[in-house]
C-alpha cells in the first residue's frame, strides 16, 4: 500500500491522539476519512462518548469514520457498513453479499452512481485480494 504525505499525517494525527495503532486512513470521493483500527482497538480509537473523534473531527475539520479491522472479510465488511443491518456471508463464487431489507439501507449502502459500493469494493480489495462485494 502506497500512501501520500496526506494520508501519513493524518494517520500520525490519529495515532498521537488517540494513542491507538491506525492500520489504514481511507479519503473517499466526498472528502470522509475513514481509519482502520487494529482488532480489539475501536473503543480507545473512539474515546469515552466519543471524545476523540470528536476532537479528532474537529481539528481536521473533516467526517470521520472509524473502523476495526478483522481478518474474516464478512465480519470486516460488516464493520465498514455500520450502522446499516444487513445479512453478510460468502455465496460458492467468494463474492461477499450484503442483504438489506429497507430501500433507504440498500439506497445508503449504494450511493449515488453506486459510488458508495464502488468506495467499499476498494477499500476491501486492499486486504483482501479477488474479493467483490455485491448488494441483493
Amino acid at each position: 500500500m502506497k500512501y501520500g504525505i496526506e494520508e501519513i499525517n493524518y494517520i500520525n494525527f490519529m495515532e498521537r491522539v488517540t494513542k491507538t495503532k491506525v492500520k489504514d486512513c481511507y479519503i473517499d470521493k466526498k472528502g470522509i476519512l475513514t481509519f482502520i483500527t487494529d482488532e480489539g482497538e475501536i473503543g480507545r480509537a473512539i474515546g469515552k462518548a466519543g471524545s476523540n473523534i470528536k476532537k479528532v473531527a474537529a481539528s481536521l475539520k473533516k467526517q470521520i469514520k472509524v473502523v476495526e479491522f478483522n481478518k474474516i472479510p464478512e465480519k470486516f465488511v460488516e464493520n465498514l457498513i455500520n450502522p446499516i443491518k444487513g445479512k453478510v456471508y460468502k455465496d460458492e463464487k467468494g463474492t461477499i453479499l450484503i442483504e438489506v431489507k429497507g430501500l433507504s439501507d440498500k439506497a445508503n449502502l449504494l450511493g449515488k452512481n453506486k459510488q458508495n459500493l464502488v468506495d467499499l469494493n476498494e477499500l476491501v480489495k486492499k486486504y483482501f485480494k479477488n474479493i467483490e462485494i455485491k448488494v441483493v
